[in-house]
């Protein structure tokens, strides 16, 4: 299990509490600018970058976390050389936020990230088949794993499940328990919604609140707020948050039985992230 503390992020939402996050390609450095509404930014030295722009791209991640910037950086899987090159080129960036290990099928594979890197890293860990999913409780107990992630198109490659929500709950349940678990710093992020069709993206947004995901990957920044949306506490939530713990008292002191408490946690919760997003 991780020991790292969530780092304060220069700008945004902090790490354990990101909702949105931008996968985009390293290939495209006008693209790395965090835009408005997006909680983090994460640039994609994997699927987004064929194997000849490999070497470009990182010279434009290195350059861009040089200058003065931020982000997050998806590296190739751990059983490609290209992961080795990632690691050489970005360790001991200055704007170097964390790194996404794309593929991760074991935990020593977070670790061997985490060794080559400068301590307190924190690692993404994005499960993306079958035997990450069976491995998931492993990954989420390794030293440096700070956030699970769901890489659902790969996923639903490897198992030729579809996409449809009952499909994806048995996954999106087992990253949920894994992460809580081992005691993660942040829940389980989702992944990303192919559709452009915004009733397509409630729907998979729905999914990834109901069932514990706390986080969602996006490929345009035009998915964001819908996403903000549904993941933050709405308007109700918010209003019932700060009735029970007006009746209940904010340490407790009214506890009636014993359903008052967990009321009483979920309701701080609840306040906590409103006050976060800046939604109170």
């Amino acid at each position: 299990m991780t020991t790292h503390a969530p780092r304060p992020a220069r700008t945004g939402v902090r790490a354990d509490l990101a909702r949105s996050w931008l996968l985009t390609t390293g290939s495209r450095p006008d693209t790395f600018v965090r835009p408005d509404g997006v909680d983090a930014i994460v640039l994609d030295l994997e699927d987004a970058v064929t194997p000849a722009d490999k070497p470009a791209a990182r010279r434009h991640v290195v350059d861009w976390l040089g200058g003065g910037h931020e982000a997050w950086i998806r590296v190739n899987d751990a059983t490609t050389p290209h992961w080795d090159d990632d690691l050489a080129a970005i360790t001991g960036l200055p704007g170097l936020s964390g790194v996404m290990l794309a593929k991760t099928e074991s935990g020593s594979q977070v670790e061997s990230t985490v060794e080559r890197l400068p301590a307190g890293t924190p690692i993404i860990a994005l499960v993306e088949s079958a035997v990450g999913l069976e491995a998931a409780p492993e990954i989420a107990r390794a030293h440096g794993t700070f956030r699970l992630a769901f890489g659902s198109g790969d996923f639903r490659r490897d198992t030729g499940m579809s996409d449809d929500p009952t499909a994806m709950a048995y996954p999106r349940s087992r990253l949920v328990i894994a992460s809580r678990a081992a005691r993660l710093p942040g829940g389980p992020i989702d992944g990303p919604t192919l559709s452009p069709h915004e009733t397509i993206l409630q729907r998979d947004c729905a999914a990834t609140v109901s069932l514990g995901l706390t986080g969602k990957l996006c490929l345009h920044a035009g998915q964001a707020a819908a996403i903000d949306r549904a993941l933050s506490p709405g308007p109700h939530d918010i209003t019932w948050a700060r009735d029970v713990i007006a009746d209940l008292g904010p340490d407790g002191e009214r506890v009636r039985d014993g359903s008052d408490l967990p009321r009483l946690a979920k309701a701080k919760k609840i306040r906590h992230l409103a006050e976060v997003f800046g939604l109170v």
